[in-house]
C-alpha cells in the first residue's frame, strides 16, 4: 500500500482497519462491535479453555477432511475433463450448475441422506470446495502446449505417465489457484454445516455467544477463523508463485 508516495508494509492496511475498529468500539456506536482491544483480550482468555480447543479440533477435522476429498476427487476429475471431450460435455454443465447454485439449499437433503453427524458436515465442506477445483484443473489442462503431449506420445509414454508427468505438472499453476479458492469456499461450507446440520465446533460457539450477546467472544472466534483461512490461502498463493514458471512456458 502506498500513501503520499511512501510504500508501507503489506500488513499496514490491517493495522488501519484495526485502529478504525478500536475507535468505533470505544465510541460505543453499537454493542455488536466491541473495541478490538477487548476482543483480543477475550481471545487470549478463551484460547486455553477446553470448549475452544474442542471446537477448534472439530472444525479443523471437518475442514481438512472436506478439503482432502475435494482435492483428491476434484483434481483428477478436472484433468480428465480437460483431456476427454466426451467427459467434458457430460460433466461440465453439472459442474457449472453446482458452482453457481446456492449450495446451502442442499444441506437439508444431505441431512436426510447422511444424518446429522460429522459425515454430513464433511460432505458439505467438500461440495463447497470441489467445483472450482474441477474447473481450474480443467482450464489448466486445456491450456497445455500440445507439443508436450505429442512429445510424450512419441516417446511411448503410457496414459498414467502422461497424466502424472505432463498433465498434472503443466496444469499445476491453475490447480493451485483452484485449490486456494476452494479452501476459501470450504471455510464457508464447514461453518454452514456446523450451524445447520449439527451444532458443533465453531458453529456451536457462534450460536452460544450470539444467543447470549457475548460479542467479544463472538468476534474473537471469528478472528481465529479468518486468521486460519488467511494463513492457508497465503501459503497456497506462495506456492502458486513458486510454480508460476510452468505457466510461463506456454
Amino acid at each position: 500500500m502506498t500513501v503520499f508516495g511512501y510504500r508501507l508494509p503489506g500488513m499496514s492496511s490491517l493495522l488501519l482497519w484495526g485502529l478504525l475498529w478500536e475507535i468505533v468500539g470505544q465510541a460505543g456506536v453499537t454493542f455488536f462491535v466491541p473495541p478490538l482491544s477487548e476482543v483480543l483480550g477475550t481471545l487470549f482468555e478463551i484460547l486455553g479453555t477446553a470448549a475452544f480447543q474442542k471446537a477448534l479440533f472439530e472444525t479443523a477435522y471437518a475442514f481438512f477432511a472436506g478439503v482432502f476429498f475435494a482435492i483428491v476427487i476434484g483434481i483428477p476429475t478436472g484433468i480428465l475433463m480437460g483431456k476427454s471431450r466426451l467427459l467434458d460435455e457430460l460433466l461440465l454443465p453439472w459442474v457449472n450448475v453446482f458452482l453457481s447454485a446456492p449450495l446451502t439449499a442442499l444441506v437439508p437433503v444431505l441431512m436426510v441422506l447422511f444424518g446429522f453427524g460429522m459425515k454430513s458436515i464433511i460432505i458439505t465442506t467438500t461440495l463447497f470446495a470441489i467445483w472450482i477445483i474441477i474447473l481450474n484443473s480443467r482450464a489448466g489442462v486445456r491450456q497445455i502446449n500440445r507439443s508436450l503431449v505429442e512429445m510424450a506420445h512419441s516417446f511411448g509414454a503410457s496414459p498414467t505417465d502422461a497424466f502424472f508427468k505432463i498433465y498434472f505438472w503443466a496444469a499445476l499453476p491453475e490447480i493451485l489457484g483452484g485449490v486456494r479458492i476452494g479452501i476459501i469456499r470450504a471455510v464457508k461450507g464447514v461453518i454452514i454445516g456446523q450451524l445447520l446440520i449439527s451444532i458443533v465446533g465453531f458453529g456451536a460457539l457462534f450460536e452460544l455467544y450470539s444467543a447470549n450477546f457475548l460479542m467479544g467472544h463472538f468476534w474473537a472466534v471469528l478472528i481465529v477463523l479468518f486468521a486460519l483461512a488467511f494463513t492457508i490461502s497465503e501459503f497456497l498463493a506462495y506456492l502458486e508463485r513458486r510454480v508460476s514458471y510452468y505457466a510461463a512456458k506456454r
